[in-house]
């Protein structure tokens, strides 16, 4: 279990002595009901990926498309209701509907991404976020890492010193999430996934710590995509009915060979089975530099998310690609979909090199054990 850090010395003592007797406070006043208060601006050390990772092609399958008339996104929509798989649940809020399926949750909204782009951008804003990925013609936002400052308990001692020093607190914990804004005929829909990084000892004497990764964190994706739906006009207990929903599934995701090589049987048609991909990259810190819907071909590159700390505080699969030094390797790899032949609305996943050519085999397993954990 991760423990807040306070980071002073003897410093505190001298402080709390002088603060003594500052009147009483009851428990509850010592209690925040907010779980979300992020601190963007400067993070020590400042986790940043390398230049080249960050960038993404501006390639026409990310362009935004014209505005959908109302007549048309009816219609649309009727028949994108009537089409959906029945694992998939939702909850309509005016034109605003979450969906759901296992844990993975988005929003489907009846306005065009023009529209929506800079409600996005001041919500992030807003928060406490610095965006560091703004490209709307992509269709994609991210923001820089911060600190969810709420989970530092609000004691005595913060409380009353919090103000002056409250740079000294830390968390040891840093969020940082990925917005895609994708065009259907029914509307405009949002994905927001997370990654999360914690700060670890290093050294037995705990005199020395690293940025490692930390477990992709559903619920807090689930929160912020609630928290936008209020942005855009759904009130707080409408959002949270809407959230409520609950849906167990069964694996969906299996491990099966294909030309020798280990790739990932999902059960779910190309559409939905094009949908969790790109959502499953986003979690496992893929950057897709470029994708093709007609083919099933996403082109990514691994971003270490503690890619500018030393070596031996490499990310997930830092050490699998053949980087070398503090830097991931630059390598880029292709994730191809193609409908199953033997499995009826099931679709095939496997990974191949820049070229199209089979990778390693350990290369190949690392990635679709990844993938089909998350996917399930």
């Amino acid at each position: 279990m991760k423990k807040v850090s306070l980071r002073v010395g003897s410093l505190l003592a001298v402080l709390v002595a002088s603060v003594g007797i500052t009147g009483c406070e009851t428990a509850n006043s010592l209690l925040t009901t907010d779980k979300i208060d992020y601190h963007s601006a400067t993070l020590r050390p400042t986790l940043e990926v390398p230049p080249d990772l960050t960038k993404l092609e501006n390639n026409q399958n990310y362009t935004v498309q014209g505005a959908i008339s109302a007549n048309e996104l009816q219609t649309a929509q009727q028949a994108a209701q009537n089409a959906n798989n029945s694992s998939i649940i939702g909850n309509s809020v005016g034109d605003v509907t979450m969906k759901r399926d296992g844990n993975r949750r988005w929003l489907l909204v009846e306005r065009t991404p023009e529209q929506l782009w800079s409600t996005v951008e001041a919500f992030w804003q807003d928060l406490g976020f610095v965006l560091r990925v703004d490209e709307p013609k992509l269709g994609i936002m991210e923001t820089d890492w911060a600190e969810n400052r709420a989970k530092i308990p609000q004691d005595f001692v913060r409380r009353t010193l919090g103000s002056i020093f409250d740079s000294l607190y830390s968390t040891g914990e840093r969020d940082m999430y990925r917005t895609r804004l994708e065009v259907t005929p029914a509307g405009t829909e949002i994905y927001i996934t997370h990654r999360g990084v914690e700060e670890v000892y290093s050294s037995n004497d705990k005199t020395t710590t690293m940025w490692q990764p930390r477990a992709v964190d559903p619920e807090l994706e689930a929160e912020m995509l609630r928290r936008l739906m209020v942005r855009l006009g759904v009130s707080e207990e409408q959002s949270q009915q809407a959230v409520a929903q609950v849906q167990s599934m069964p694996a969906r995701a299996h491990i099966i060979e294909v030309n020798g090589q280990p790739a990932v049987r999902l059960d779910e048609g190309m559409d939905d089975a094009w949908r969790w991909v790109g959502i499953s990259l986003d979690r496992l810190s893929f950057t897709v530099v470029n994708r093709d819907r007609s083919t099933g071909m996403y082109q990514v590159r691994y971003v270490d998310p503690v890619a500018d700390t030393r070596a031996s505080e490499k990310g997930l699969f830092s050490g699998w690609f053949g980087g070398s030094g503090n830097q991931p390797s630059s390598q880029t790899y292709q994730i191809k979909l193609t409908a199953a032949s033997d499995t009826p609305n099931a679709t095939v996943i496997q990974v191949f090199d820049e070229k199209g050519q089979p990778v390693s085999q350990q290369i190949a397993t690392r990635i679709t054990n990844a993938l089909a954990k998350d996917l399930n």
